[in-house]
């Protein structure tokens, strides 16, 4: 099991990172947007990169945002059978749903987004808009913001399995594992 909780650690430190920097990017958009604004009120100036970009981060966010949210365990949830079930019978809902649902539908999804991105990517896919951004990197996000929440699926799946097992009880805020 410590091997499997080795893995787990990994792919939680990895998404920690990316959502560290999904939190900075918060930042970026709201400035972005706001000098878009100013600079398109104040001196009749615009520019579809700066739009183009905002949605760029939007995407950024909500894309590798959802491995971290899902590490972080502030994700959606609906709790009306969850709340009544004993905290042995929440992680075998957990562990289920993640295996059966979670990581087939992430991996399928990137697996049918990965052509939508070679294709841009061989054609070196431009935005159609006067000085807009290229396409491809932002279609790239897609296929790897769910091979992202499909790891961090794995990672939860683990935790689940070694909290059943006894060898780890898991922080209900943070969903850490701790010894």
């Amino acid at each position: 099991m410590r091997p499997l909780l080795a893995l787990s650690t990994a792919i939680d430190a990895i998404n920690e990172k990316i959502g560290y920097i999904c939190n900075f990017l918060v930042l970026a958009a709201v400035i972005v947007s706001a000098a878009n604004a100013m600079i398109r009120y104040a001196f009749d100036y615009s520019s579809n990169s700066w739009l183009e970009l905002q949605w760029y981060m939007f995407a950024i966010l909500v894309m590798f945002g959802a491995s971290y949210t899902f590490k972080r365990n502030e994700h959606v949830r609906v709790e009306i059978f969850y709340l009544y079930l004993s905290e042995r019978g929440q992680l075998w809902l957990d562990m289920i749903g993640t295996l059966f649902f979670l990581i087939p539908a992430c991996l399928l999804l990137a697996y049918l987004s990965w052509p939508f991105f070679m294709q841009a990517y061989a054609v070196g896919e431009m935005s159609g808009n006067a000085g807009g951004l290229v396409r491809w990197p932002i279609k790239f996000v897609i296929p790897s913001g769910f091979v992202l929440l499909a790891l961090q699926g794995v990672s939860e799946v683990i935790k689940r399995i070694a909290a059943l097992r006894g060898d780890v009880t898991i922080d209900a805020k943070y969903e850490r594992p701790t010894q």
